[in-house]
């Protein structure tokens, strides 16, 4: 039995096989791509005298789609570097190298017959041991596995990922009858621990969880719509956010995942089905239609909906021609959005006797109902119906969540009233007078299983800080954070401002968590489970004092932040930041000077404040600065104006990582931060990370002189800046903030090379933000920024 995966093998290169190639790329698994060899040349492979015996022409499918990585978007891999890790080969010469492959996963066509005949062959040349699994979205798993060894048919299962794999978080685990207790249970580890994944196991049944219950409501919402005689632009205005569903709601959702995709998922389960579940599964006849013309959604550049410039129009069933995109306003859904929270704007809305009420009622019922008929058949319990439909297709609440949400006793009466059939289990749990699906008590939540509750199990890495607070409390708290005790001596600094935004209220609480941490405990996170890790500093705040004229309070909270994260970095006890999602401005300021940063891997961080019309006023420039520094070997001369024009770059064009791999390359990481793959571990890989420093006896930093570049690479650095504007690429306002970062970065006016005190940057640093935040051309950028949400140039 494997004990880890050393290296891996994906054979079939499509969309899909090199997405999950690039994935375990993505955590440092080398990985061989296999595809068909071509059956002829292409003209450029012709014009260089190349013939169909030739490697190149052999590997062509899978050396193309490996190419292909660097232009999808979203973009697959978390670094370009992680290409050096894909191997490009085809299935008729490198079947062999499956003898030092611990897991091969197959990603071929979806056809029974075809996998069956690539698993001969793999049986043939994989080593005795190794996993062997089908990313099939729907065949029967069992049936692959007909013919094969005992040692193959121990080792193999269904492994479901969903697209695109590095951030959809769903795997679907499929074991069959003959595979391993021991294989299974490796894979669901694995899945979740190293590949990041939410996990769910699955039975072998037509489309297993998330589709089978997906695609039902999809169609089930297509025969509301045309039942309600909705448009497809009014039925997306009401099963998105409104909803706890994502932006793309219905339309643009199967759009985004092709209509041939969604045609063939539904004809899938149409095949092996039959009753009333057969007819919710045909596919209207105008969809149909849809996928013989080839209006296939975003990859065909029409389906529901057509972009005309930026115009979007939105597709009429009944004739098949498009009209302006439409919105759906009624009372109930003006009313919903004055409620708090998803649960309460479904209950508003579904109870609601208008067109939004009546249409999500006949949607949300049809799909509650047919996820109960299933449970036992499609999965074990109510727990996995609900992680699968939420890790799968972003909703926010499971479907027995929603049920609970909405009234589970209300609900079922008024069903049965309209003369519904509830499944017999629903009833009785009801009559046993039970009156919800799940139980929160001292902060556990149980769920309901033949006929009792029972505990909601989670991987002990998953750190809950809403449970923590409900048992332990808090240890101080204010309206912007709060101190908690997260067990074995450490703490946590939660924001939860709104957006995480840093004001006052955290600086606060920074200085306060540091001081107890110091007297108290091994060492603190500063994490938080919030949307984003922090979008930055309280623009809003800082916009209104400048308003008022209240440049000296300004200036006396930058001073305050700049002790702050001063005392952050110097701290007798290490300090772990552990960011995730967006870590913008302030965001990254507050986890550059600490101890150790352990990022979730979906971390995208930069000094975004040029935006703004102002530059990182948190000690940002000279933390970035010190880092690149820090970063460079010991003992190897280096240009030191080379630092200092790299960093004005970072900072001047406002650069985000699009994730923790590159926030490393943009050395706002060390090589010695760490990276966690699932975000649901993050906290607890930060709290693990302060254990193992201060169990190796950490020591605070000694203070350091910095050396800067002085007057003549202040000079250098503007040279850039002013070319710029001279060919019409930066306005006047741009290049007024460069020079004011560069002055900042430079070290304002000392020699070159002159080593100077950190206070010494910082202050420099200060005087540039107060003197840019004064300016009307950065105020207005602020105002726009809030207002419109994007950047204004002036």
């Amino acid at each position: 039995m494997i004990q880890f995966i050393k290296k891996a093998a994906v054979l079939g290169s499509g969309v899909m096989g090199s997405g999950i190639a690039a994935h375990l790329a993505n955590i440092g698994i080398p990985t061989l791509l296999l595809d068909i060899v071509p059956r002829e040349l292409t003209k450029e492979e012709a014009a260089k005298g190349l013939t169909l015996a030739d490697r190149a022409v052999r590997n062509r499918i899978s050396t193309q789609n490996i190419q292909k990585l660097l232009k999808q978007k979203p973009a697959p891999l978390t670094s370009k570097n992680n290409l050096a890790l894909l191997e490009a080969g085809n299935l008729e010469d490198d079947l062999v190298k499956l003898v030092d492959v611990d897991w091969v996963i197959e990603v071929v066509v979806e056809n029974l017959n075809v996998k069956k005949l690539v698993f001969e062959k793999v049986d043939q040349y994989r080593k005795p041991g190794s996993i062997v699994s089908s990313n099939t979205s729907g065949i029967s798993v069992e049936a692959m596995v007909e013919g094969r060894s005992d040692d193959f048919k121990k080792h193999f299962l269904g492994t479901h990922f969903f697209n695109p794999p590095r951030y959809l978080k769903l795997l679907e685990v499929i074991p069959t009858k003959y595979t391993s207790s021991e294989v299974v249970s490796f894979i669901k580890t694995y899945g979740e621990d190293v590949l990041g994944k939410g996990v769910v196991e699955a039975k072998d049944t037509p489309n297993f969880i998330a589709n089978r219950i997906g695609t039902y409501g999809l169609l089930v919402t297509l025969r509301e719509m045309l039942k309600a005689g909705l448009s497809v632009g009014e039925v997306d205005s009401i099963t998105g956010p409104l909803i706890g569903r994502p932006k793309s709601a219905t339309f643009r959702t199967l759009d985004v995942v092709g209509l041939d995709t969604f045609y063939h998922v539904a004809g899938n389960v149409y095949e092996q089905v039959d009753g009333k579940e057969k007819e919710v599964f045909e596919v209207p006849a105008f969809l149909k239609t849809m996928v013989e013309k080839g209006w296939l959604g975003s990859k065909s550049g029409q389906g529901f909906f057509f972009k005309k410039g930026k115009e979007i129009f939105e597709l009429d069933p009944n004739t098949l021609e498009y009209g302006p995109r439409k919105k759906l306003t009624t009372a109930a859904i003006e009313l919903s959005k004055q409620e708090k929270g998803t649960a309460n704007k479904m209950k508003a809305l579904v109870y609601a006797s208008d067109k939004a009420g009546q249409f999500l009622w006949s949607t949300f019922t049809a799909s509650l109902v047919y996820s109960a008929e299933l449970l036992g058949v499609i999965a074990d319990d109510i727990v996995a119906i609900d992680r699968a439909m939420k890790w799968g297709f972003g909703w926010e609440l499971g479907p027995f969540e929603t049920w609970d949400a909405i009234g589970l006793e209300k609900s079922v009466q008024r069903m049965k009233e309209e003369g519904m059939e509830v499944p017999a289990w629903v009833t009785e749990m009801l009559e046993k007078g039970h009156q919800s699906f799940y139980l929160e008590e001292n902060g556990e939540q149980f769920y309901y299983h033949n006929g009792q509750y029972r505990l909601v199990e989670t991987n002990p890495k998953v750190i809950d800080l809403k449970k923590i607070k409900q048992q332990k409390g808090v240890i101080k708290k204010n309206s912007g954070a709060s101190l908690i005790d997260i067990g074995d001596g450490v703490a946590i600094l939660e924001f939860h401002s709104p957006n995480n935004a840093i004001g006052l209220d955290i600086v606060q609480m920074l200085n306060y968590a540091v001081d107890e941490v110091e007297k108290n405990y091994k060492g603190l996170v500063i994490g938080n489970q919030g949307k984003n890790f922090c979008v930055g500093a309280n623009l809003a705040m800082m916009l209104m004092e400048v308003q008022d004229d209240n440049i000296d309070e300004l200036d006396l909270i930058v001073r305050h932040l700049h002790s702050a994260l001063l005392k952050v970095k110097y701290s007798s006890k290490p300090v772990v930041a552990a960011p995730f999602g967006m870590t913008l401005g302030g965001g990254a300021e507050v986890c550059l000077p600490a101890t150790h940063i352990q990022a979730s891997s979906e971390t995208y961080m930069g000094l975004v404040e040029v935006g703004v019309g102002l530059l990182p006023g948190g000690g940002g420039n000279k933390e970035l600065y010190m880092k690149h520094l820090e970063n460079l070997p010991n003992g190897v001369s280096f240009d030191l104006q080379n630092v200092a024009n790299k960093v004005f770059e970072t900072i001047a064009m406002a650069k985000v990582s699009t994730s923790a791999e590159e926030a490393r390359e943009n050395n706002f990481l060390r090589s010695s931060d760490g990276i966690s793959n699932n975000p649901d571990h993050l906290i607890y890989d930060a709290k693990q990370a302060v254990l193992s420093l201060h169990e190796k006896g950490y020591k605070p930093r000694a203070r350091k002189k910095v050396p800067v570049v002085g007057e003549t690479g202040y000079a250098t650095l503007l040279l850039g800046a002013e070319a710029m504007r001279l060919s019409g690429y930066i306005s006047e306002h741009d290049l007024k903030i460069a020079k004011k970062l560069a002055y900042a970065l430079a070290g304002g006016r000392v020699p070159f090379g002159t080593e100077v005190d950190e206070q010494y940057l910082l202050d420099l640093e200060r005087e540039a933000f107060l003197s840019l935040i004064a300016e009307p051309k950065s105020q207005q950028r602020m105002q726009h920024m809030l207002i419109k949400g994007k950047p204004l140039r002036n």
